[in-house]
């Protein structure tokens, strides 16, 4: 995604500025060190491009920009449920307006707040009180925080995930290690070497990845690494050819340049007493 190119609506100072996108609204940073873009529908990371390099985050062509359904691609802020645990899939975070909080900056990069709190209609879905948070640091990395706080008076139990869509030049000869010793397919437990090719479909869960986890990427002769903090998994996925082809907003054979590598509390093992937060982490450098 050409960030430069989206048509400015708003000036907030002299590296943030508003845009539009079809009929999103995004908040777009153009920096010495990266440029990015951040649409408030769904808190959604759309690119992230440090000076020089290509965008490490893959967007699908096809993708739905209307505002209607979430947006393949990008990071979803899956909240505040992982996957299908309840209804809608990975929750209503990226699925929801979010509020431009606020916007910091410096030589060294941008910090960008966006907020999302209880609405009757997030409440018609899970009825609960909360403020989440989602921090966007723009450096020459990037690192996604969501901040999960519980403002009400019970309990609530929560899950999700950071789920990042990496651009790669090859799947069939990326390598994604520091996996641990086990993943979890299909709800079996099976063991792992640690590392994982592609030659097809891959849906992993991986309960004892370590702090960083290493993405070789030959084909663009680069080397990606996402430093997770908060979570309790990584998960790996990648929907290779059929799964592709069925999927309205993904071209046929775009999974040969994207693959997922995933922050996530996969189980809804968080509990939140009244007041408490949370905090969910990725960190995506290159080298």
């Amino acid at each position: 995604m050409d960030v430069k190119q989206l048509p400015t609506t708003a000036v907030l100072s002299d590296f943030v500025t508003v845009c539009e996108l079809d009929g999103l609204k995004v908040v777009r940073v153009i920096h010495p060190k990266a440029t990015a873009a951040i649409s408030l529908f769904g808190a959604h990371v759309l690119s992230f491009q440090p000076a020089g390099k290509k965008d490490l985050i893959w967007m699908s062509e096809k993708a739905d920009f209307s505002g209607t359904k979430a947006i393949r691609g990008g990071i979803p802020v899956c909240w505040p449920w992982f996957g299908k645990a309840a209804e809608p899939s990975h929750g209503f975070a990226r699925n929801s307006i979010w509020t431009l909080n606020e916007h910091r900056e410096n030589e060294e990069g941008v910090i960008i707040s966006l907020t999302l709190e209880d609405s009757a209609e997030t409440r018609a879905i899970w009825p609960h009180a909360f403020h989440a948070e989602l921090l966007i640091e723009v450096t020459d990395t990037l690192k996604v925080s969501l901040v999960s706080t519980n403002t009400g008076e019970s309990d609530i139990v929560i899950g999700g995930a950071l789920h990042t869509y990496l651009n790669i030049g090859d799947v069939t000869e990326t390598i994604v290690s520091e996996l641990g010793n086990e993943f979890i397919e299909a709800g079996e437990r099976k063991p792992s070497t640690g590392n994982t090719g592609f030659d097809q479909e891959v849906d992993r869960i991986y309960p004892h990845a370590a702090e960083t986890v290493v993405i070789e990427d030959p084909a663009y002769q680069r080397r990606m690494t996402v430093t997770n903090s908060g979570n309790n998994a990584v998960v790996v996925w990648n929907p290779w050819e059929a799964l592709s082809i069925s999927m309205g907003d993904m071209a046929d054979d775009s999974y040969k340049t994207m693959v997922c590598v995933e922050s996530t509390v996969y189980d809804r093992s968080v509990t939140l007493a009244a007041g408490e937060k949370h905090t969910l982490t990725t960190l995506i450098a290159c080298q």
